[in-house]
């Protein structure tokens, strides 16, 4: 499979999904200021929101948001196994843009662009995550089709 493309519509936010074999880009407006939606990706109380889907939570977060700074995130499933997610921060730019690249876990080898737009009062957000280790793309699709499923 080289490439799949589809548009998901929503009440909340309008997304637009593209896979290929080493990206997958989102592109998502969202019903809040940039400068919220950057605090939901860099503050670690708001990131245990939302970050992983459920059943799953975020008991910890460590951010050092810098170039060259780490950060960690770890995901507990249902069962209580934890999946420590460790990387760097590339760059930050505040309200606008954030890189980082997993340097081990479960998606280790990815690099991760958020871009923050402002589009009126909403934010849209143009979410890159490149894979580096090919194996390793199918996860993305499967993760990306369960929340679709559950979502719609």
């Amino acid at each position: 499979m080289d490439k799949i493309e589809g548009e998901v519509n929503s009440t909340d936010m309008d997304k637009t999904v593209h896979v290929s074999t080493r990206d997958l880009v989102l592109s998502r407006i969202i019903d809040a200021p940039p400068d919220k939606v950057f605090r939901a990706w860099t503050e670690p109380e708001l990131i245990k929101q939302w970050f992983t889907p459920r059943p799953f939570t975020t008991p910890i977060v460590e951010t050092d948001q810098r170039p060259g700074g780490k950060n960690l995130i770890v995901m507990r499933g249902p069962d209580g196994k934890e999946f420590p997610n460790r990387g760097i921060y590339l760059e930050v730019i505040k309200n606008k843009r954030l890189v980082t690249r997993q340097t081990d876990g479960p998606f280790e080898s990815w690099e991760s662009i958020q871009e923050f737009e402002s589009n009126g009062d909403k934010a849209t957000l143009v979410s890159r995550v490149t894979n580096y280790q090919l194996p390793t793309t199918g996860k993305i699709v499967n993760f990306l089709t369960e929340r679709q499923a559950k979502t719609s």
